[in-house]
């Protein structure tokens, strides 16, 4: 698309928007004087579906007319209710059906799968990540670490980028995965680094990782109904995510998981169990055997918040109807011209850190005020714009496709700079 820095072309390309009708879907907060305002900050609440009201109403109601007979008679059964979002999951992040499940929050998640893939010996016990994850990704590898005996300071390797760079180029990862891979047990990326907005190349790492004998895995908190993912075809071993942020399931939302297919049925992997990983035909004769369910289901503990779920269906049905493919088209055109404008209009006070190449981000920039970046952040709040201050330094800006406008786009960047 060729961007033009006026905002009757911004009118006009909402106006031929296939997806503009995917807005009025959604909940816009408004300011103080009742007018939209400009919501930025999907990457770290979604907004609410206008559907979620109903979804979860259904399942209240049911729950009021039929208390625990709801599990076996609701409209929408409870006892099988995670089951409903397996086929929507799967395409969301590229698996098949058996590889996805919806349970716990990301970092639960996280160290259920540590529990399964780290798996440290006395050659092979180092960890890659890249240093500014997001923190609680760096506090679950370190307390991984130290529960299986090591030390962190040892054990831990930070990818960091090159002198002045803020993006990780990977082909340094690739390197460093090539020269210390023996050692390493675990290679565990985001699929979209928080703080720069970088999206990673789960391709090659997944490749490099394994040529090594690494296992890989993904934190796709920042990724997941934000890029394209193919994890089943990229072969990851594992994944984990939230659903809060661009999949629009609510603050706190259930989380989700991914465990390649090859692992499955691998008894040697040991795992924690729950009675709602045991074999469902079985699951209620209430013996002490476990018999793992074949499917990651057989990783889940608890049975799963209903309501969570209904209120995450109801977005997941919105992403079913708009498509990944297509969300992810706007969502490049949007980006791109986020960036357009602001390399348009810039001071030199400003500048982006997130990588240039549209391949290598979601719809996220990361704005760097050079001087006066909390005051510009407050500006842009008090003026009707929501989006999110990271220390020390950054403006996180995340223009959504599923319900923001290249209008909202020009009008942010006005404010940017008024």
């Amino acid at each position: 698309m060729e961007f033009l820095p006026d905002i009757s072309f911004a009118r006009k390309t909402d106006s031929e928007d296939p997806l503009r009708s995917f807005r009025d879907k959604f909940f816009i907060p408004k300011s103080s004087k009742g007018e939209d305002i400009i919501y930025f900050a999907g990457n770290s609440l979604g907004l609410q579906p206008k559907t979620v009201r109903a979804y979860v109403e259904q399942e209240l109601e049911d729950w009021e007319s039929m208390g625990v007979e709801g599990h076996m008679h609701a409209k929408n059964p409870w006892l099988p209710y995670h089951e409903y979002l397996a086929a929507q999951t799967a395409r969301l992040v590229g698996a098949h059906k058996e590889e996805v499940v919806n349970m716990n929050s990301l970092t639960v998640n996280l160290h259920l799968m540590m529990v399964s893939f780290y798996r440290p010996t006395k050659e092979r016990h180092r960890i890659l990540i890249e240093s500014n994850a997001f923190p609680s990704d760096h506090y679950a590898v370190q307390s991984q670490i130290k529960f299986h005996g090591f030390d962190p300071a040892e054990s831990l390797i930070e990818m960091k980028p090159r002198e002045g760079e803020f993006a990780i180029r990977t082909e340094d990862i690739e390197s460093l995965i090539e020269k210390e891979g023996s050692s390493i047990a675990l290679v565990m990326f985001a699929g979209v680094n928080y703080y720069t907005g970088q999206a990673f190349d789960f391709d090659r790492i997944t490749k490099a990782g394994h040529a090594k004998g690494c296992i890989v895995g993904f934190d796709l908190a920042h990724a997941a109904g934000n890029l394209e993912l193919k994890l089943h075809d990229w072969n990851t071993d594992f994944a984990v995510w939230c659903s809060y942020k661009y999949l629009n399931g609510g603050p706190g939302a259930i989380a989700g998981a991914f465990v390649h297919r090859r692992h499955l049925l691998d008894i040697a992997i040991p795992k924690l169990w729950g009675w709602w990983g045991q074999d469902k035909a079985t699951r209620f004769l209430m013996d002490h055997d476990f018999r793992p369910i074949p499917t990651i289901e057989s990783w889940q503990l608890s049975n799963p918040p209903i309501l969570q779920l209904a209120a995450l269906r109801a977005s997941f049905d919105i992403f079913d109807e708009a498509g990944m493919s297509t969300l992810r088209e706007k969502s490049l055109n949007l980006t791109g011209y986020l960036e357009f404008l602001i390399k348009h209009k810039n001071d030199n006070n400003i500048e982006i850190i997130t990588p240039s190449n549209p391949a290598e981000r979601g719809c996220q920039l990361s704005i760097r005020a050079k001087t006066g970046g909390k005051t510009l952040h407050k500006r842009l709040n008090d003026s009707g714009v929501i989006c999110d201050w990271r220390e020390p330094d950054v403006i996180r800006a995340a223009p959504v496709p599923l319900y923001n406008t290249f209008t909202d786009v020009w009008k942010f960047v006005e404010v940017l700079f008024s």
